[in-house]
């Protein structure tokens, strides 16, 4: 076992772009179970038409998310962060699993005792987005910023990836036996053996890399004690006198310090959240695309999301400035009546685009904003920033899921 060291510059040391490709897939199994259920809402819809199933799920998702994080993002300091990237990955395939196993042990039927068991298994997937997000954000925040750039690129490519393939598998089961059936069993399968993927490559693969090595060993020689078990998975030791060495700033300090990039994250999601995905599945009207047309709006939503968190990249198109970022995220409330009056007026060529520009808008301002928040500090700071910064995104999914409801005051036979 070697000792923790300074050890040699990140620019000459191997396995960036292998790390990076690790982030991308940790970041797409990290949403895969939960997009591809948001993305096979029609099977539920069909199955549950007086439930409200993409509102209800995404209603139950997310206190225990947010709530799960509160928690950890407290007491993250204190918390084995390789424990906690696990168990989040291994809880994500054990309840896609189980969604498996309860539509074929009911199925396929519908009815409130199958629904509340599909609650249920919401919950632990709100559990395990909340120990895999604020984990593996914290631990990415004081590596390079590629590095939360593509793990975010993954998160937004779970959800392009799976409308596509929800596409085809409407396309190719529209007109057999249980069509909608058999395509969420695939969804669901497929979700189950990525998940699986991710439990591998987190916890066997991505330590040893040399690039990964080197910036967990810098933050223990910072404090950091989260970084202990990922270090000695890598044959790294530890030394006491490392974590002791360093004070650093509290998590009220790091707050208020960036308090305008987490008021930035809880306003971006707080108004995507409000509109996707249960105003797309229940507002939109009835068009020419039939059927097919939320399952449009959402894949159009997805694909501008996923292409927009690589613009950032692009230098010119990255917005540096706090305030630039602030103003920009204020003006995306415009959405909201262009979108009240277009479902009501407009045809769905306009919904299309509005529901494009909203993907592209979301998923820029996100990148810029988690790109831009964590320099200037200490490995240890970063972590804490990191799970501070998830938690405020949390906050502002869990009202903009609230708010969603909104849409429904006047709307007949809402209930």
């Amino acid at each position: 076992m070697t000792n923790v060291n300074g050890g040699e510059s990140p620019s000459r040391l191997e396995g960036k772009l292998s790390a990076m490709i690790v982030c991308w897939i940790l970041g797409f199994g990290s949403l895969i179970s939960w997009n591809s259920m948001l993305t096979m809402g029609d099977y539920y819809y069909n199955l549950f038409p007086d439930y409200h199933p993409s509102r209800v799920l995404t209603l139950v998702y997310q206190p225990f998310a947010f709530g799960t994080m509160s928690i950890l993002a407290y007491n993250e300091s204190k918390i084995n962060t390789r424990r906690r990237n696990i168990f989040g990955y291994s809880l994500f395939v054990a309840s896609t699993f189980m969604l498996l196993v309860l539509d074929l042990a009911t199925s396929g039927r519908g009815g409130l005792g199958s629904f509340i068991g599909i609650c249920v298994i919401v919950a632990f997937f709100g559990v395990a987005d909340a120990c895999v997000q604020g984990g593996i954000v914290g631990d990415l925040s004081f590596m390079l910023p590629d590095f939360i750039q593509s793990f975010f690129a993954g998160l937004a490519a779970s959800g392009a990836l799976t409308s596509a393939l929800r596409l085809i598998t409407k396309a190719a089961f529209e007109k057999s036996n249980n069509g909608l059936r058999k395509g969420a069993m695939l969804f669901l399968a497929i979700s189950t053996l990525f998940e699986f993927l991710c439990v591998l490559l987190y916890t066997y693969f991505f330590p040893k890399l040399p690039i990964v090595k080197y910036f967990r060993s810098k933050a223990a020689l910072e404090g950091s004690k989260t970084v202990q078990a990922d270090l000695a998975a890598a044959g790294i030791q530890t030394k006491e006198d490392h974590n002791e060495q360093n004070e650093r700033l509290s998590n009220k300090q790091l707050f208020i310090q960036n308090i305008d990039y987490a008021l930035d994250l809880f306003l971006i999601y707080v108004l995507t959240l409000s509109i996707f995905p249960g105003f797309l599945y229940e507002n939109t009207g009835e068009h020419k695309l039939g059927t097919w047309y939320p399952l449009v709006l959402i894949a159009s939503y997805n694909v501008w999301d996923l292409i927009s968190r690589y613009l950032p990249l692009v230098k010119f198109l990255k917005i540096e400035s706090r305030k630039g970022l602030t103003i920009a995220i204020l003006s995306r409330f415009l959405l909201i009546p262009a979108f009240y009056f277009t479902a009501k007026y407009g045809d769905q060529g306009w919904m299309i685009l509005l529901v494009s520009f909203l993907g592209l808008t979301n998923g820029h301002l996100t990148v810029c904003v988690m790109t831009a928040a964590p320099k200037c500090y200490k490995g240890p700071e970063q972590n804490a920033l990191g799970n501070i910064l998830v938690l405020c995104l949390l906050l502002g999914i869990f009202a903009g899921v609230s708010l969603d409801w909104l849409w429904l005051i006047g709307k007949k036979n809402a209930f």
